[in-house]
């Protein structure tokens, strides 16, 4: 299995913020820090807070910080929320999509239960088992 671009920052994210749970952290900064472009990250940061899983605050001493305590964030959970919409082959798409084999294909269901598997195994983690603090932080 393989994760977008954008659950692998918003795993990043949740993992830094973790790290230092008291704290604010602004998508520049992050941005900077990850080595990736603040405008992609600043919608990764958008969808973790309007998932529950960041508060968001602006002005001075503003950015975005944990809303829940990292013990309580299951990573499995948070991988399926950002995976959301995005089908792991074609006939998991909404619309089916347009997959000849079906209805008679016996892979399906295998790899149906093997992503069920993949998110359960991260279900077994919390978000504070991979907390994050940089060197020298």
């Amino acid at each position: 299995m393989r994760l977008t671009a954008f659950t692998d920052f918003g795993l990043r994210v949740l993992m830094r913020m973790a790290g230092a749970p008291e704290r604010a952290f602004t998508a520049a900064e992050l941005a900077a820090e990850f080595r990736i472009s603040r405008n992609h990250l600043a919608k990764v940061i958008s969808a973790l807070a309007a998932a529950g899983y960041l508060e968001t605050r602006r002005g001075g001493g503003g950015g975005a910080l944990l809303a829940r305590p990292a013990e309580e964030i299951r990573l499995g959970e948070v991988v399926a929320r950002l995976e959301a919409g995005q089908a792991m082959v074609e006939c998991f798409a909404a619309d089916g999509g347009a997959c000849t084999l079906l209805p008679h294909c016996r892979l399906k269901s295998r790899l149906a239960a093997a992503e069920a598997a993949f998110l359960a195994e991260l279900n077994r983690s919390t978000l504070a088992d991979c907390a994050y603090r940089p060197p020298g932080a």
